[in-house]
């Protein structure tokens, strides 16, 4: 009989296919180019995760130090929070950007280059209401569109100047970088001092104001974060000394003003209502209070110092003798 008249048992079909089951479930050869992923190479990955840590957390900083900034400027309640760190190309960094709105192209001396700062029109014209004596309660007039005038322009300056101010001092804990109005713009599509496929930083924040939340979005290159590789890891390891006497000066800055009730009292004996009016005339109460003895300054209802009524000038006054701390 001929080969090609041989007929196959059924045992042998069997296997046949369950050789081919067994081939297309194979895993795929361990060679690296059967496993390579695609790359763009208009987009190169410039700068490390642990530089974009550090970026999130210096802009976590701006992003408080905004808020107290604003809210004493604007004396509204403005809550800033830092929503995403992450690199794009410019052309994606402007195609997020809505149109029209509020665009300023920064200055970063001494670097060369330029950085972007956009504010949403959500979130100016809110703020434009405020500062021209209105509420800055969400109505039809703060639900505007348009491109803002020269006018508008020149007022809202004075609110990007505390933004960018707030920004050098969170960046002067890594380098020196001087913030400054280049120009405006109310285009995205018109900005033109980045090649398209030029990484940058992109930082957004979302500000609440009052009852209105608008985006803010910050580009940098990132040609000039990758020069500062070094001085970020230098800046990092002596932040926390250094944002220690940062914060103790803003905090006493915001303290300054406040004010504070001092209640100087004569903590003796108590007595009963009922006793205090079945006094009559002739009676003597013993207050057991020693001449010698300090009186308790209370500070905000609490005890916290000790010491004697004085004079100062003409005016009453108490000499602390001692802090008062509370046995255990």
């Amino acid at each position: 009989m001929a080969s090609s008249d041989r007929v196959l048992s059924q045992d042998e079909i069997d296997g046949v296919f369950r050789r081919l089951a067994e081939e297309q479930a194979k895993p795929e050869d361990d060679d690296p180019a059967r496993r390579a992923l695609p790359y763009d190479f208009r987009r190169p990955d410039r700068i490390a995760k642990d530089q974009l840590r550090s970026i999130h957390l210096l802009h976590e900083n701006f992003a408080r130090s905004l808020a107290s900034s604003l809210s004493a400027y604007l004396r509204a309640y403005v809550m800033v929070n830092l929503v995403s760190v992450e690199q794009l190309s410019f052309l994606e960094f402007s195609q997020c950007l809505p149109s029209p709105s509020c665009i300023i192209a920064m200055g970063m001396r001494p670097y060369d280059g330029n950085g972007v700062l956009e504010i949403n029109p959500t979130l100016v014209f809110p703020i434009l209401e405020m500062l021209l004596g209105g509420s800055g309660k969400p109505s039809a007039s703060t639900r505007v569109t348009r491109e803002i005038t020269e006018i508008e322009q020149s007022i809202v300056e004075v609110v990007v100047r505390i933004i960018l101010h707030d920004l050098r001092e969170s960046w002067r804990q890594v380098t020196n970088v001087s913030f400054s109005i280049e120009s405006h713009e109310t285009e995205p599509s018109l900005l033109q001092f980045m090649a398209p496929n030029e990484a940058v930083v992109a930082i957004s924040l979302e500000i609440r104001v009052g009852e209105m939340t608008g985006m803010m979005n910050i580009g940098i290159p990132s040609i000039i974060i990758k020069m500062l590789r070094q001085k970020f890891d230098q800046g990092w390891s002596n932040r926390r000394s250094e944002a220690s006497e940062a914060d103790q000066r803003r905090v006493l800055r915001l303290v300054k003003p406040g004010t504070i009730h001092l209640d100087a009292r004569l903590q003796g004996p108590t007595l009963k209502v009922e006793d205090l009016l079945a006094l009559r005339e002739g009676d003597v109460l013993a207050f057991d209070f020693s001449t010698e003895k300090q009186l308790n300054l209370l500070v905000n209802g609490r005890l916290k110092f000790q010491g004697q009524v004085a004079a100062q000038g003409k005016k009453k006054a108490f000499l602390i003798r001692s802090l008062y701390l509370p046995s255990e």
